[in-house]
């Protein structure tokens, strides 16, 4: 289990087989089942979530060469600039979907579609400003609007996709001078009577904050840094790994509850809670041991 545990504190996969002595295969093999034993974890556990509010993002890294040799990173390319897509949901802090691939409409559809299938109805999305993420949205929650025949002369009018009533989407606009912010919008694309409704306030911050979670956790992440991940493949099966360790795994401070009102020394004061917990898909808070053993009840 330890080379397991470096992977989560920002060691390299090299690193990891010089101070154990072991191949990097070695290493690759055991990290390939762990993202299986993940990604078992999250099919059974992370379904029919009650959320209201869904934050999206996209975090710049790459894949062996910062330019891909096949042009600007079309969905199938296996190297030059990656982006890690994670949907957020903040009321219970936690990672509903993460996906691997290039800053394109097809990796954001992909992340919506990921996310719908965990979540009931429609949330409230909110992202930053890239402008692929409405597109997706309407793709996945919509309503079909049918023109009437008007009995005149020509095809009548083609159907189009509207988006769903429920649907409501924000992103966060940031203009900048010289690398630096100065100026941040705040726009309403749909559902602006249902947002005002609901009383939410468009930001992204917590999930920003995660980004750099994953960025000082896993190794090829970090900026300026010779451990970039030389396969897509090993970098989705990190992503999807610290994934089930944060949900399931890793006590968020903001989450913890008061269990003892008093001042006496050596007395535990808080209980320490997850954001499986706070979603109440465990009731505990699991060790590392049981993240990677964990056995499914399967109905028949």
């Amino acid at each position: 289990m330890m080379p397991l545990k470096m992977i989560l504190v920002h060691v390299s996969l090299s690193g990891i087989a010089f101070v154990f002595e072991i191949k990097e295969e070695t290493v690759l093999s055991w990290l390939k089942r762990a993202y299986e034993k993940a990604e078992e974890i999250n099919a059974c556990l992370l379904r029919e979530l009650s959320v209201t509010e869904v934050q999206l993002d996209e975090m710049w890294s790459f894949v062996k060469r910062k330019v891909s040799e096949q042009g600007e990173n079309p969905l199938n390319t296996e190297d030059g600039r990656q982006w890690i897509w994670v949907s957020y949901a903040p009321q219970y802090r936690l990672i509903l979907a993460t996906v691997v691939g290039p800053r394109t409409y097809e990796s954001a559809l992909i992340l919506i579609q990921m996310t719908a299938s965990i979540v009931l109805g429609v949330p409230c999305f909110f992202s930053d400003g890239f402008s692929c993420y409405l597109q997706a949205l309407i793709e996945c929650y919509h309503k079909i609007k049918v023109f009437a025949r008007t009995g005149k002369k020509g095809r009548p009018k083609v159907s189009v996709k509207e988006p769903h009533p429920d649907l409501v989407y924000g992103p966060v606009v940031k203009e900048r001078e010289n690398g630096r912010i100065k100026r941040i919008s705040h726009r309403i694309k749909c559902g602006a009577e249902r947002f005002a409704q609901l009383g939410l306030k468009i930001s992204t911050f917590l999930l920003e904050r995660v980004n750099l979670t994953f960025r000082q956790t896993l190794a090829p992440l970090g900026r300026k840094t010779l451990s970039f991940s030389k396969n897509r493949d090993n970098l989705k099966k990190q992503v999807v790994f610290f994934q089930a360790f944060y949900n399931f795994a890793r006590p968020h401070m903001s989450l913890r509850e008061q269990v003892v009102d008093t001042n006496e020394r050596f007395k535990q004061k808080w209980k320490q809670r997850t954001p499986a917990m706070a979603a109440g898909l465990t009731g505990h808070v699991w060790s590392f041991k049981e993240l990677l053993t964990f056995k499914f009840a399967y109905e028949p």
